[in-house]
């Protein structure tokens, strides 16, 4: 009896080792993709004022989901007064990429599409974040029950053969 402890306690330990080390390995990767995410976005160096969003935040630089988010939806509510949808815009003929009109629509939907995609990366990276640090601690605990499973298994007294 003694054995099968000890033998569990060692898998448990493992099997924690591992948790770890793959939830470090989602953490260490969650923010080397935040951090590519945030620069990527302040090179392109979209403050909110650029777009219409007024008030303090006005200067600040897109680099995070909630300002992405705040200006995806504005440029989505400017870009539905030029027409309500890419139908209306066209009225059944093909894109002019000579119309201003069609050609601001673009861009705007261009831009929209590239906001709500930082967006859904931010989320992703916090999805990341979140399972990397739950595999951490997870892992710990499982470690933690392997050594309470060790000092169990010292307790039994051994078996005679």
């Amino acid at each position: 009896m003694r054995k099968k402890f000890f033998t569990i306690g060692i898998i448990v330990i493992v099997i924690g080792c591992i948790g770890i080390i793959a939830g470090a390995a989602f953490v260490g990767q969650g923010f080397a993709k935040q951090m590519y995410l945030v620069e990527s976005m302040k090179q392109e160096n979209i403050k909110l004022g650029d777009l219409g969003i007024t008030g303090e935040d006005a200067d600040k630089v897109i680099d995070n989901a909630k300002y992405a988010q705040m200006v995806a939806d504005k440029v989505r509510e400017d870009r539905h007064q030029i027409a309500p949808s890419y139908e209306a815009l066209l009225g059944g003929k093909h894109f002019d990429p000579t119309d201003p009109k069609q050609l601001s629509y673009a861009q705007a939907l261009n831009l929209e599409n590239y906001l709500y995609l930082a967006v859904a990366s931010f989320g992703i990276v916090d999805i990341a974040l979140g399972t990397g640090a739950f595999m951490i601690i997870t892992g710990i605990a499982l470690i933690l029950i392997g050594i309470l499973l060790f000092k169990f298994a010292r307790k039994i007294p051994e078996e005679s053969s």
